[in-house]
Parts: structure tokens; C-alpha cells; sequence
């Protein structure tokens, strides 16, 4: 059985039972009959199809915001995600044509050459619960647009995401076997990982949880693509915008909780700065609204689960008794539960798990540097790499910078967003492979090439 806790007061919200091994074998089954008369349809209605799905998403927004609040706690005050959803899935339709384009190498009066891009067949796609929807759409938009067939495994903690994406996309004429939600187990899941039941796998999730994927797909040679933990650093050079900088930078490491795949955990100021960016940092954080997340008035919701905020709590208590200092008082709010106080600490030092391990909740650390060369060494002193944010005047200095970070994204003067356009994709623990962009096409279908000789 998979329960969800509300994190507003700790009440059982929904439950759902676990497929058995049979009833989750006869899924795939369906899902793999299916996939061969679904790639046969044409790209244009595959992609009318999708969207129509998408837009039905998108009226459904009323109901889904508060479901998101009582599911993983962020307030309603920000809408839902349907923004970052539909801008995803559109610009995949737009490029669509193009990613999967035949690659035309000859077509003579001697020979026809040629290659194509052919779909894996079954995509599962493995979802997280902090951004549930656009998370899942990264892949389940491009999956079905490329022929083919989707099972959606969303987390505990939003069940019934995945039963909004399929009511929409079922109203929309995507048959139920080409776009099936699932409730698995994690052993049923990694034994059919392990029977070679998908084309490709796809998790968004712990450093854990993917390396029981890899372990599962293990010589079956089935893709696997991986976005795990991250532990992303802003950097604030000697000439940037410092409001604009706090502003951006604190905003990506407390909003949803913290609670974001790339959000900022460590932030590093050119030692002239230092000061002056640690007090307006604390005056924005300062005037947060913690409470739940039902009310309009809200800024900070709970952390998704007491358990999440309880780690953030220990990271906090660990770096203060090493000497690091704590500039924001408790919040009244604060319960000691899944209600946690935003913190920002000083003093930090890489010794402290608070600047090591992920702490995917709203505390940030922050260290003054001497210049690029020793804010290059911090941020790249991680077993993560996902994204870092570059705070400068200068294009040329924010490049020559990032060409150093061992990171997926480099952001210049923004932090914290995913463009449709550009490769989402990891390095060292955050994982492997990539989403988004056309190389997103390209990591859901397979190369196949055609040498025919005319007679």
C-alpha cells in the first residue's frame, strides 16, 4: 500500500494499493502490443494528441494546486506548475520535426542511405514528488510524441498526479495502453527493470534510488537516464549586481521549501561584497510567512515530510556546534515537524555536512572568496554537478568561469530554471544521460540505418 502524509498536519491523504508482480507484468504487456500501432500514427496527430492532453492538464489547475498543497506542501499562493509544464511540452512539440528528422546520407541512383530515429518501444518514467508535474512531462511529452509507449511510476508523496496526467491524456485520445500510471513497489519495480521490460528508464530522484536503477538494468543493456542529488553553488562576483544577485540566489534556495532538484545550497561572494550580501539576504529571508500552505498569504510552506525536515534540522544543529553562525530566528510557525524556519548560516566551512551533503530544504550556506580561481575550487569541491549560477557584468568572465565548473548548467545572472531548449543533464553523483533540448529526442529513440542498394 502506498499512503501519502499531508504535510499540512500529518493526516493520511490518499492511499493506493501496489500492483502485484502479475497485474504490473500484464501492464507491460499491454503497454508493449500497444507501442507498434502508436508509432505508426502519424507525428503530426501523435503530437496534436499530446498537447490536447496537456491543455486538458491545464484546466484541471483549480483542483490540482490545492491537491499539491495537501500532497507535498507548496503554497497556492504560487499556481501550481502548469507554467513550466505547458512551456516544456510545447517547445518539444515544436521541435519535434526536427529532432527526429531522417538523417539523409544518399538517396542516388545506386543507393539509398539513410538514418532514422526509432523509438525504444516502452519508456518507464520514474518521477519525483517536489515539482510532480513538470518533472514528469520532461519526459512523458517527448516519449509518446517519439512513438512510444509511457508507464508513469509517480512518487508516494503525489499519487494522484499521475491519475490527473492520465484522466487528460486518456480525454484527450491517447489510448490507456500507450499512457499507463502505475503504483509499484520498488521490488517489482526492479524486477521488471531487471526481465528487460522497458526500451528505456528514466528516474528523477535520490542518488540511492539510482543506483538500485543501475543495479537493476544491470546487462540487460536497457538506456537509463539519471537525475539525482544536487548540491548547486551561486557565485557572486566582485562586479555583479548585488541586490538583483540576493534577490535571484535566495530565491532559488528556499522557494518550494528548498525542495528543488537545482535549487542553491551554497552561495559564494567576493569577500568585498560579504557583508552586505549576507545582511540582505537576511532581511529578504526575514520577512518570509511560514504557515500552511491552503492560505494565500503563505510564502513558506511545510517541507514535504517530517522526515526531510528533521534532516535539515540535524544539518543545521551539526554546522552551529562546529561554529557556524545561524541568522534567523525560529519562526513561530516552526513545529519541530514538517513546518522547519528558513535558516542562513555563516561561518560554514566544506568540513560541515550543510556544504556537503544535499540538504534539499530551505537553509543555505554562504562563504565570502578571494576570487574566481578560489570560488571555482568551492564549487567544484562536490560530488554533485548539476547547475551553478554565475553573478557577473561580464559575458566573457561568466563563460571562461563555467567552461571550469564541473556542472550539466551554468547560468549567468539567473539560477534555478530549466529551459526547454537547452540539455537538462548532470555529472559525478547527479547522474547520467539527458532531457529537454533535442538531445532529449535523441535519448528516447534509438539510431537505425538504412543502406539500400537500388537494382
Amino acid at each position: 500500500m502506498i499512503t501519502c502524509i499531508s504535510p499540512i498536519d500529518g493526516s493520511v491523504y490518499a492511499t493506493r494499493e501496489t500492483l502485484s508482480a502479475e497485474d504490473a507484468r500484464e501492464a507491460v504487456d499491454r503497454a508493449q502490443s500497444a507501442q507498434s500501432a502508436w508509432a505508426a500514427r502519424p507525428l503530426d496527430e501523435r503530437i496534436r494528441l499530446v498537447m490536447a492532453g496537456v491543455k486538458n492538464v491545464g484546466d484541471m489547475n483549480d483542483e490540482i494546486v490545492p491537491e499539491l498543497a495537501h500532497q507535498m506542501g507548496r503554497p497556492i499562493r504560487y499556481g501550481g506548475e502548469f507554467g513550466g509544464f505547458n512551456e516544456r511540452a510545447t517547445y518539444k512539440a515544436e521541435i519535434a520535426h526536427d529532432a527526429l528528422a531522417d538523417i539523409e546520407i544518399e538517396d542516388s541512383d545506386a543507393f539509398r542511405r539513410v538514418i532514422k530515429r526509432v523509438p525504444h518501444g516502452v519508456v518507464l518514467v520514474v518521477a519525483p514528488w517536489n515539482y510532480p508535474y513538470m518533472t514528469a512531462i520532461n519526459t512523458v511529452a517527448p516519449a509518446l510524441i517519439a512513438g512510444n509507449t509511457v508507464i508513469l511510476k509517480h512518487a508516494s508523496q503525489t499519487p494522484l498526479v499521475g491519475e490527473r496526467m492520465a484522466e487528460a491524456f486518456h480525454a484527450a485520445g491517447i489510448p490507456e495502453d500507450v499512457f499507463q500510471i502505475v503504483f509499484l513497489d520498488h521490488q517489482t519495480t526492479s524486477d521488471l527493470i531487471a526481465a528487460k521490460s522497458f526500451g528505456f528508464v528514466n528516474f528523477t530522484g535520490s542518488v540511492g534510488g539510482g543506483q538500485a536503477i543501475e543495479r537493476a538494468a544491470a546487462g540487460t543493456f536497457t538506456g537509463v537516464g539519471l537525475e539525482l542529488g544536487g548540491k548547486d553553488p551561486g557565485y557572486v562576483c566582485d562586479d555583479a549586481d548585488i541586490d538583483a544577485a540576493v534577490d535571484t540566489l535566495i530565491d532559488g534556495a528556499m522557494y518550494n521549501s528548498g525542495q528543488c532538484c537545482c535549487g542553491i545550497e551554497r552561495i559564494y561572494v567576493a569577500e568585498q561584497h560579504f557583508d552586505s550580501f549576507v545582511a540582505k539576504a537576511v532581511e529578504v529571508v526575514s520577512g518570509y510567512k511560514l504557515g500552511n500552505p491552503l492560505d494565500p498569504e503563505t510564502t513558506l510552506g511545510p517541507m514535504a515530510h517530517k522526515r526531510f525536515a528533521d534532516t535539515v534540522r540535524a544539518q543545521i544543529a551539526d554546522a552551529v556546534a562546529d561554529g557556524a553562525t545561524a541568522h534567523i530566528a525560529t519562526f513561530a510557525e516552526d513545529d519541530g515537524g514538517a513546518y522547519l524556519s528558513p535558516q542562513i548560516l555563516t561561518n560554514v566551512t566544506h568540513d560541515m555536512r550543510v556544504m556537503r551533503e544535499e540538504s534539499f530544504g530551505p537553509v543555505v550556506g554562504i562563504m565570502p572568496v578571494r576570487d574566481d580561481a578560489d570560488a571555482i575550487a568551492l564549487m567544484n569541491d562536490s560530488d554533485f554537478g548539476l547547475t551553478a549560477s554565475v553573478w557577473t557584468q561580464d559575458v566573457k568572465r561568466a563563460e571562461a568561469i563555467a567552461d571550469r565548473i564541473e556542472t550539466g548548467t551554468v547560468f549567468m545572472n539567473r539560477a534555478d530554471y530549466l529551459d526547454p531548449g537547452l540539455c537538462w543533464t548532470g555529472c559525478k553523483d547527479t547522474g547520467r544521460g539527458g532531457g529537454l533540448s533535442i538531445i532529449g529526442y535523441h535519448n528516447l529513440t534509438r539510431p537505425k540505418s538504412y543502406h539500400l542498394k537500388k537494382v
